[in-house]
């Protein structure tokens, strides 16, 4: 996707583009699809679950064939398509035993936005960021834009804001339970996956 791809598409929303703060909020709020919104939030929230379950299943039923996934610079990406960003986080549960959780979400109806946790059990690290979603025609995800909460330090056992109080805010500092289907899904998925050979390091 060209620059000027992206521009558009953060562009066309009512009330101008990012950032702009001249928009009409009320005719905004007003104008909400709610059944759209509600598609979107449900899609994300499955991504997860497709993260968390390592389930190439999942990952189909809600990203885009052509959906790039963005990084900050210095962490690798972008990652263009959905084999692409498939192979990354199932890389992620077999060698670091990710699990990821959303800690809070918003959505207008057009776009979606989240604050996550990236935990990574078997290397005892944390990172917590945010994230930018956009959709295509069908409401599968086609575009991620990631965001870190602090620059990326694989010595810090914890790579967020510095001075947050996660703990008293209701943050975990561990990898939350997951559900028994996801639960399920993902250790099938690694019994799988542990004669196959190590792959090499990644600093996300």
């Amino acid at each position: 996707m060209t620059d000027d791809e992206i521009g558009k598409r953060l562009g066309d929303r009512k009330g101008g583009a990012p950032g702009d703060m001249t928009g009409d909020f009320s005719a905004d709020l007003a104008g909400i699809d709610e059944a759209r919104r509600e598609h979107m939030i449900r899609t994300v929230r499955a991504y997860f679950d497709a993260c968390n379950a390592a389930s190439p299943e999942r990952f189909s039923a809600v990203l885009a064939a052509g959906c790039t996934h963005w990084f900050p610079p210095g962490t690798g990406g972008p990652y263009v398509g959905r084999d692409a960003i498939v192979d990354l986080w199932l890389k992620f549960v077999r060698e670091k035993g990710s699990q990821w959780s959303i800690d809070r979400l918003v959505c207008d109806g057009r776009e979606l936005c989240i604050e996550w946790t990236h935990y990574k059990p078997l290397v005892g690290e944390i990172i917590r960021g945010s994230e930018w979603y956009t959709f295509d025609q069908d409401g599968k995800i086609d575009g991620i834009w990631a965001h870190y909460a602090a620059p990326r330090d694989a010595a810090r056992a914890a790579n967020e804001l510095e001075g947050y109080p996660y703990a008293e805010q209701g943050y975990a500092a561990a990898a939350p339970a997951l559900p028994a289907a996801v639960a399920a899904e993902r250790d099938t998925y690694l019994a799988a996956a542990r004669s196959a050979a190590p792959s090499t390091g990644d600093r996300r």
